[in-house]
């Protein structure tokens, strides 16, 4: 039986980055698996206090495309169109 081999990607704090972060790589065709310990954590997906850490894994032979993803999900947009305000 092959097996689907799994990469830990990043480890980010706070459910609802990770929920979009998955949304952005299965949009590019990556497969993503969330993992966050606690209770309860999909029941009450809003905490108070610090952010529970989430690892966001994707398939080992994937790995190259999702950190090319992560980068440029990482990266602020910049539009060339519009100038900079001057005072």
């Amino acid at each position: 039986m092959d097996e689907l081999k799994w990469e830990l990607l990043v480890e980010i704090s706070g459910r609802l980055e990770a929920d979009l972060l998955k949304s952005y790589l299965e949009a590019s065709g990556i497969e993503v698996q969330l993992f966050q310990e606690g209770a309860g954590l999909d029941l009450y997906p809003v905490t108070f206090g610090p952010l529970a850490m989430v690892q966001v894994f994707v398939p080992s032979v994937k790995i190259s495309d999702a950190r090319a993803c992560l980068e440029s999900f990482n990266s602020p947009e910049v539009d060339s169109d519009t100038e900079p305000e001057t005072d």
